[in-house]
């Protein structure tokens, strides 16, 4: 194959698959805006929610659209649970306590799928087209481009809502000063829970994408590590950030692979995030928050 043609499909691939990177991000970034909690659990969220897909598609053979509603509804009631019960007992408390919370859930999360649906691999309903897609020579496999566009759609929609919707407005305004806020009349508790729910969605169809180009079993929670490259990349405060850096990781993951092989894809993006740190701490599109006394 010629170089500069597999170079490019490479890149397109990665890009692909950066879009989902954004997707997941997404979700922490918004929690961490509202309350200034890093969800670690992140991952293992996004791998229930695919769980509950399978059992609604497949165990209960409700079939793929029924099967995501309940995923849906599923996901959102767990993030709820989690938000009411663990995190907000928590609010006030050391970061590095609400932090190792959010290990905590992640743990329970992972042996709760481990005991109920088993380590063994599952095939979930296919959602997406394996047709591939041929753009000008370059081969890019039909699951990930479509995820691609699902996953981008998403979240350029999301980040809409977020800047021009008035739940979007109060979420920002929580996010700039809590005290203010709540001043203002908005209900800084609500908000927080609203950004979980954004986080259960944004994780859940995800998850069931991730399924759906890879395999379902309890490792596919392990995607957040590389996510975490992406939130310190686009900043732990930008929603569009994520964007930008999710596409960025996705092409640096698949273009390292196919120079130096697969072992070096797994390091690249956090030696991009620790370079990109040494120059700019507050990442690339991350802004320093500034306290008046």
């Amino acid at each position: 194959m010629n170089p500069f043609v597999a170079f490019a499909e490479y890149s397109a691939v990665g890009i692909a698959g950066g879009g989902i990177y954004a997707l997941i991000a997404l979700g922490t970034v918004v929690i961490f805006k509202s309350s200034q909690t890093f969800n670690f659990a992140m991952g293992e969220m996004m791998m229930l929610s695919a769980y509950f897909f399978y059992t609604a598609a497949v165990t209960f053979a409700l079939g793929p659209v029924l099967g995501l509603i309940v995923a849906l509804i599923g996901a959102v009631a767990v993030a709820l649970l989690i938000e009411r019960f663990a995190l907000r007992p928590m609010m006030g408390r050391p970061f590095i306590a609400v932090v190792m919370v959010t290990f905590g859930i992640g743990s329970i999360l992972r042996g709760i799928v481990g005991m109920v649906w088993g380590p063994a691999d599952l095939q979930i309903p296919a959602i997406l087209a394996r047709t591939p897609v041929i753009i000008g020579g370059m081969f890019i496999p039909g699951k990930t481009a479509r995820a691609f566009a699902i996953a981008v759609a998403i979240v350029c929609a999301l980040i809409g809502f977020l800047r021009y919707s008035r739940a979007g407005i109060a979420l920002r305004a929580a996010a700039a000063d809590q005290i203010t806020a709540y001043s203002m009349g908005i209900d800084v508790r609500r908000v927080v829970a609203f950004s979980w729910v954004i986080a259960a969605i944004t994780g859940c169809i995800s998850g069931v994408l991730m399924a759906n180009v890879n395999s379902l079993n309890p490792s596919l929670g392990l995607v957040a590590l590389n996510v975490l490259s992406v939130i310190i990349l686009g900043g732990m405060n930008s929603i569009g950030g994520v964007l930008v850096a999710g596409l960025l990781i996705g092409w640096l993951e698949s273009v390292t692979g196919w120079w130096f092989g697969t072992e070096f894809r797994e390091i690249t993006p956090y030696v991009l995030a620790l370079l990109i740190l040494l120059v700019r701490p507050t990442g690339l599109f991350g802004s320093t928050q500034v306290e008046r006394i």
